[in-house]
């Protein structure tokens, strides 16, 4: 069968991390949803997003296709509803559509015509940016124990200082000395060719993916997960790291979610509760102000490509667009445009020549090429975010 993963209603409140990506290449646990749902089907994946994303992330459809909601993550048994899917039949949760059955004849899909199928059981779902740091407990404790079900871990170094080593899963090329692992809250996945360095303490749930590095004394409280070929060192707690992103020096993050390529400066802080202790509300690009989040803990969502200068203070709450560059004293308002360069005084355009040469050597540091198809979706990101910026 040809599976299709779709964006669904969800893009828009994932913004601004689904500028740059479609729903099912954000990460949340050990994997990004897209590595979920191949790996339980054990079939590839294309996706149905937005145009400008359409030649990084093509369509490929078949006469026969199943078309996935990309914001529900799988379990065993919605994966088994939707393997077992036939022509004509869809599957709802309530009034949201999580999967259907399509076939190339089809010009429209009427829902009225199809038979039903209710799933009427738990699901993860991510809908909203909050979410993807939120419900990430819950979604590294499902994948830990789907990728190591009937595996056994590589030893643990015997200079490691562990608690509940039956919770700990160490993939081949980890390097890991003099730390400690308490997995005593949760699991802790150390993945292939990942480095913790002498002197960290980490509780979980925690998640490194692979080529992943924690810095020497980091202190990490779970829920977090440190992305493919990201770093982190300092203080975390509670927070998501897309690929190739850098928090490596001292300094807080917490209850936040840092897209690609992003680098946050030495001695730089979040905040992650409001003085006054009240609900934190969150800028929405959907209605354009800020919404609730019914969350008493949130603290920064920074998309791709975005970095801070040292000593950067980050208000609770505060959304960071794409490709923006922070810097100076003080808090920078709440929502930082995408292509912003400033801070606290205030904020100019980022224009796309310099915004891309800096790209280009950052990118190139890892021997990726910074191409025309990553120019062209950062330019409409450009375009499309020009409306909140002060030109």
């Amino acid at each position: 069968m040809n599976y299709i993963l779709f964006d669904g209603p969800a893009r828009n409140t994932l913004l601004p991390f689904t500028f740059t990506r479609p729903v099912a290449d954000i990460l949340i646990g050990i994997m990004t949803i897209r590595q979920k749902w191949e790996m339980r089907l054990g079939s590839t994946t294309t996706t149905l997003t937005e145009e400008y994303l359409s030649e990084k992330f093509p369509m490929v459809e078949l006469e026969e296709n199943v078309m996935i909601n990309a914001s529900f993550l799988p379990n065993d048994v919605l994966v088994e509803m939707v393997s077992n899917l036939e022509s004509n039949q869809a599957i709802f949760k309530g009034d949201e559509v999580i999967a259907f059955y399509t076939n190339d004849e089809q010009e429209e899909v009427d829902f009225d015509t199809y038979e039903i199928l209710e799933f009427n059981e738990d699901c993860l779902t991510v809908e909203h940016t909050w979410d993807i740091f939120s419900k990430n407990d819950a979604a590294i404790r499902e994948d830990f124990e789907y990728l190591t079900e009937d595996r056994r871990s590589q030893p643990i170094p015997k200079s490691v200082n562990v608690i509940a080593p039956e919770n700990i899963f160490i993939e081949e090329g980890a390097k890991l000395e003099f730390v400690t692992l308490n997995a005593s809250t949760g699991p802790i996945y150390i993945g292939k060719d990942t480095e913790i360095m002498e002197g960290s303490v980490i509780r979980g749930p925690f998640a490194l993916c692979e080529n992943a590095v924690v810095k020497m004394a980091a202190k990490v409280y779970g829920a977090t997960t440190v992305g493919p070929h990201s770093r982190i060192g300092g203080e975390v707690n509670n927070s998501v790291l897309f690929g190739y992103s850098n928090k490596g020096h001292d300094g807080f993050l917490g209850n936040s979610v840092l897209g690609e390529w992003c680098n946050i400066g030495a001695d730089s802080n979040n905040s992650n509760l409001k003085n006054n202790y009240e609900e934190v509300k969150l800028w929405s690009y959907e209605t354009e102000g800020f919404a609730k989040t019914g969350l008493q803990f949130c603290g920064l969502m920074m998309g791709d490509h975005s970095k801070c200068g040292i000593n950067t203070m980050f208000n609770t709450g505060t959304v960071v667009g794409v490709s923006a560059n922070i810097f100076g004293s003080g808090f920078p308002r709440n929502f930082v445009p995408s292509f912003s360069w400033g801070g606290a005084s205030g904020f100019t355009t980022y224009i796309t020549k310099k915004a891309f040469e800096t790209a280009r050597l950052v990118m190139s540091r890892r021997n990726i090429d910074f191409d025309e198809r990553e120019a062209a979706i950062l330019e409409h990101v450009f375009e499309e975010s020009k409306k909140w910026r002060k030109e």
